[in-house]
């Protein structure tokens, strides 16, 4: 039988001397180092989407048209109580006109508009 020319694959590999597994790998400078965004320089370094603006949705407008020859229906409702519900192309549009006033008149959103003045 002869002796194995390679360690398994399986068994952990030596590290060159004087560098310790545990420590992180020196940077790499030059065309493959990391870029890291200069203070006070504008880039396209994208705010944290996950982060709460303090914005919440009041009021919702829920449209279904299923296809050709149905009937189509709104569903319009916010947190000041309303809650108006359309059948038949003409009424849907009528409620879609309303729900698009009731957002500029609502009274959840006059007190959003004076506390941002």
């Amino acid at each position: 039988m002869t002796a194995r020319e390679h360690p398994p694959a399986n068994s952990p590999t030596k590290t060159p001397a004087g560098i310790s597994p545990a420590e992180p790998a020196p940077t790499p400078h030059g065309p493959g180092a990391p870029k890291v965004v200069a203070e006070g320089v504008l880039s396209s370094v994208r705010p944290d989407p996950r982060a709460d603006d303090g914005r919440r949705p009041i009021a919702w407008l829920h449209i279904t048209a299923p296809g050709r020859g149905t009937t189509p229906t709104v569903r319009s409702w916010c947190w000041c109580g309303r809650n108006l519900f359309a059948a038949g192309q003409t009424r849907a549009l009528a409620l879609i006109a309303d729900h698009d006033r009731h957002r500029t008149t609502c009274p959840l959103r006059a007190d959003d508009r004076s506390a941002a003045a």
